[in-house]
């Protein structure tokens, strides 16, 4: 979603570690285990939380013997290049049966060039039942030298039996400081990228995008206003419901030059090797998923601007009715939990408006 950190990127850095954001204690247990690594681990933790940056920060370690970031093996590890590193992204809505049968075979080749071939396997957390069961085995029981790296972003039932083979590193939202921190390092002004922070919910990625977006202010000034605006009217909750989905809608469109910028980069590619199948698609359907991705944590973040606002007056003893602001709370994330469920989301925000009083 963002351009690529130094250690994404592939130039040199201090660390290899250096672009995982406000995970010391991920980190930390990743180290422990570069001398001794076991078979397979699952990083688990929210989009943003720079989990996949740190399944290529450890396969680097791995494969360089330590924290190295100008080791050979490191810089192509982090660039994404290495041969002895695959990444494996899920093709169309779900894994495919047919990725499942190539990670299988790949895992049972031998290293072209290390001692270690690392297997990231990523967004695992769509893995279906079927795909669960036939990639168990190979996940007991891997050839000695292949480590698997499983990136998921909870785990769900489909997941359960893999995870309790592999050794789980909890990945958390990233705090607001350290999100502040690396966008400032990145050489945006203070003020913008705490504001990008506040509005991320814990997201890097997000976060990127916010501290270049014009619209990020007015946006959030617009969704503290709208508890005042409401009367326990159908007319007003309708009308304030479209304007919290154009408010949305405009927000995603801040990805439009990001991706317009994927695609040049991948044509200007395909064209200096020559090749067929350039992946297009592959890569309009990751964007798409980002979009809706990207929307939705937008409606996130209106919603807790709202909850602020109610929480705001219950500890500044402003709230008319203390009692109806701590329900208005409650309510809000009550919402915030159905999103993860992929409701009617006009229905969802009618039906919670109905039922906020007014601020």
């Amino acid at each position: 979603m963002a351009g690529p950190s130094n250690a994404m990127s592939g130039t040199i850095g201090t660390s290899v570690w250096d672009a995982v954001v406000g995970q010391e204690r991920a980190v930390r247990r990743l180290e422990s285990c570069i001398a001794d690594p076991v078979h397979a681990y699952l990083f688990v933790g929210p989009p943003g939380s720079t989990k996949d940056e740190a399944a290529r920060a450890f396969a680097a370690a791995l494969l360089a013997g330590g924290d190295h970031p100008d080791h050979r093996s490191a810089r192509l590890a982090l660039a994404g290049e290495h041969p002895d590193v695959r990444e494996v992204r899920r093709v169309g809505a779900a894994i495919a049966k047919e990725q499942i049968e190539e990670i299988i075979r790949t895992a049972s080749l031998a290293p072209v060039e290390s001692d270690r071939k690392v297997m990231i396997l990523e967004e695992f957390h769509l893995l279906t039942a079927e795909g669960a069961a036939r990639l168990l085995k190979t996940l007991e029981e891997p050839p000695a030298s292949t480590v698997f790296i499983v990136l998921a972003d909870q785990v769900d039932a489909e997941l359960v039996t893999i995870a309790s083979r592999c050794v789980r590193i909890e990945f958390s939202p990233i705090v607001e400081s350290a999100i502040t921190a690396a966008l400032v390092g990145e050489g945006h002004e203070a003020a913008a990228s705490a504001s990008a922070a506040a509005a991320s919910a814990g997201n890097l990625d997000r976060a990127r995008v916010l501290v270049s977006d014009p619209g990020l202010a007015a946006r959030r000034a617009a969704f503290a206003a709208m508890p005042a605006r409401l009367d326990g009217t159908g007319f007003t909750v309708v009308t304030v419901v479209e304007e919290i989905t154009k408010l949305a809608d405009d927000a995603a469109a801040s990805l439009t030059p990001i991706h317009a910028a994927e695609i040049a980069d991948l044509e200007t590619r395909v064209a200096a090797a020559g090749e067929r199948g350039s992946g297009r698609k592959a890569l309009e359907d990751k964007q798409k998923r980002e979009v809706r991705r990207y929307r939705t944590d937008e409606l996130r973040s209106a919603l807790a601007v709202m909850a602020g606002v109610y929480r705001d007056a219950l500890v500044h003893g402003t709230a008319a009715r203390p009692e109806a602001a701590a329900h208005a709370v409650d309510r809000i994330h009550q919402a915030l939990e159905a999103l993860e469920r992929n409701p009617n989301e006009a229905l969802l925000l009618q039906h919670l408006l109905l039922d906020l009083p007014a601020a």
